[in-house]
């Protein structure tokens, strides 16, 4: 049985110029990339994906090394769900409840 401290979610952090028309339309293709994966925004520049297995995160790697643009800095951590349900969020100095549950289904198959 899968728990909490092996299901795995990826969260990609980057910092993209801007400054160009040229740059902006990579940073953008790069953020519909993140999205058609199944990324959902945290915050902006800040992806996060449920990934389930840790195996489903190694091909998931090479696929956003593919599509990074040339310039600016991109940082992937990956962690638990167990890590990411004990996030602490705060708006406006008062902690918020987000959402516990991804937006994507995942189903399990019994083997």
């Amino acid at each position: 049985m899968l728990s909490a401290y092996r299901l795995m979610w990826m969260m990609v952090m980057f910092d993209l110029p801007v400054v160009s028309a040229t740059d902006r339309k990579k940073a953008t293709k790069f953020r519909a990339f993140l999205e058609k994966e199944g990324f959902q925004m945290c915050q902006f520049s800040v992806y996060a994906r449920f990934c389930g297995t840790r195996d489903r995160t190694t091909s998931l790697y090479g696929r956003i090394e593919a599509n990074i643009p040339e310039k600016g800095k991109v940082s992937i951590i990956e962690f638990t769900d167990k890590q990411f349900g004990d996030i602490v969020h705060l708006l406006n100095k008062k902690r918020t409840k987000e959402k516990s549950n991804p937006e994507q289904l995942l189903l399990f198959e019994d083997s």
